[in-house]
């Protein structure tokens, strides 16, 4: 299973979808890619193919004209970080290109696939159940909270 890594483009889509929802929340119109580059001092090429892989996802839509841009495809309440993970970087987990539930082993590393799937079942109860608007108004749910609280949580291993 691949280390749990965070890329750049994953990092400034989430930026971005939360800038975006930050502006239907106050009422403005869609945002485009220079002023989301601007907002979150993203570099403004990078993200054009981002956003160009949300819409493509249905969680973005662009709006044409002099103050086109973009707006979310639906209320931000209804799109979960794993969501956006998934439109810019694929699955949550994979082993050696295999989802985990996929991977079989002999003996005993058996037990293996159970462990995998576990770790994908973290993931998701972290990012589906935390959404951009949890995100943009900064009430992250309480198993969120809980999980940042924990001893240790803020540490290297």
């Amino acid at each position: 299973m691949p280390d749990v890594d965070i890329s750049a483009k994953t990092d400034y889509a989430l930026r971005a979808m939360a800038s975006i929802a930050e502006a239907a929340g106050l009422g403005s119109g869609p945002v485009s890619v220079d002023e989301l580059a601007r907002q979150q001092d993203l570099p403004r090429k990078f993200l054009e193919a981002i956003v160009a892989d949300l819409r493509r996802a249905g969680l973005l839509e662009s709006h044409r004209g002099p103050y086109g841009g973009y707006t979310l495809a639906r209320p931000a309440d209804r799109i979960g970080l794993g969501d956006v993970f998934r439109a810019v970087d694929g699955p949550l987990a994979e082993v050696r290109g295999l989802r985990p539930h996929e991977t079989t082993y002999e003996g005993a590393a058996s037990a293996l696939p159970a462990v995998y799937v576990a770790v994908r079942v973290a993931l998701r109860q972290v990012l589906d159940d935390t959404t951009v608007a949890d995100l943009v108004s900064g009430q992250l749910p309480a198993h969120v909270i809980e999980l940042v609280a924990a001893p240790g949580a803020w540490e290297n291993r």
